[in-house]
């Protein structure tokens, strides 16, 4: 099955839940990217989260990206999503010989930050220090810190033997303002020890997962949207990145008759400029 992010309400609409299997969106990006399996634990889980965080905002034109800057070998990771179940991705380092757990020593010490575009004149930033290196228990410690949301992260990356892509998942879990202290002791209970990635092992899809979370307490899925990892890269709008290296630096380009290439860097695809084409962009007076 694709992958699908489903959205609900649960214990008499005290608390609201985000949840998806992203196997395929990971697999994707190990492929695209020729991930080793602790960088590929590492952006799958990032992506997950984003793809999870992208599906909260209202607006189709609204996006969402995550950075992380990070003292691990990995040296960091960038993620972008929007409302409609896309995201993508990529990573400084790809090629880490780490255990795939070993994923705190692969990210280290570093800050994360969360970038929403929305529609206002500036973009909104919250910025806060990786909690855990782990990804999951660092949204968690973003969205208690920067937008004052008792929430709870679940994230899981699982590969086989031959390093492709088997289980990937993750929810979110927030608390409404109006929710009562018996739900909340409840979910600080059960969510102590509650090992997400050990029931995606098992097999257990989101619904089943999500339904194992709140127990006796009543869910509603409210709906389900398919997700997939999905770069919007052109020759167009890479074109505007060759427009910014600059009148000189094209000018020299194109006196060697120095054709140029372009790599996407979330989908690897490469654009070429030919010294025609980068003339005409001179004659048509558009680098500064």
């Amino acid at each position: 099955m694709s992958d699908y992010i489903i959205r609900g309400m649960a214990a008499n609409d005290q608390v609201r839940f985000f949840a998806c299997t992203s196997t395929e969106i990971v697999e994707k990006a190990r492929v695209t990217h020729n991930l080793a399996p602790v960088v590929t634990n590492a952006l799958g889980r990032l992506l997950t989260g984003g793809v999870l965080m992208g599906s909260m905002m209202k607006n189709e034109t609204d996006k969402l990206t995550i950075r992380i800057q990070c003292q691990g070998p990995i040296s960091g990771m960038l993620v972008t999503a929007d409302s409609l179940g896309h995201v993508k991705g990529y990573v400084s380092e790809t090629d880490v010989m780490l255990p795939a757990s070993a994923l705190s020593e692969a990210i280290g010490l570093g800050v994360m930050s969360v970038i929403k575009d929305i529609g206002l004149k500036e973009p909104y930033m919250g910025d806060t220090h990786l909690a855990k290196s782990n990804i999951a228990e660092d949204l968690t410690y973003y969205f208690a810190t920067s937008d004052q949301i008792p929430s709870s992260v679940a994230l899981g990356v699982l590969q086989g033997q031959d390093m492709k892509v088997s289980h990937a998942g993750g929810f979110i879990i927030q608390l409404m303002p109006f929710a009562g202290e018996e739900i909340i002791s409840y979910l600080e209970e059960r969510l102590r020890d509650f090992s997400f990635t050990a029931l995606l092992k098992a097999g257990k899809t989101v619904e089943e997962i999500i339904s194992e979370v709140f127990g006796d307490y009543d869910v509603k899925i409210t709906d389900t949207l398919p997700a997939a990892y999905v770069c919007d890269c052109s020759k167009e709008r890479v074109e505007q990145a060759v427009i910014s290296l600059g009148r000189r630096e094209l000018s020299a380009m194109i006196a060697e008759d120095k054709p140029i290439e372009v790599v996407c860097d979330f989908c690897r695809t490469k654009y070429a400029f030919s010294a025609e084409e980068l003339l005409r962009m001179l004659k048509e007076g558009r680098p500064k």
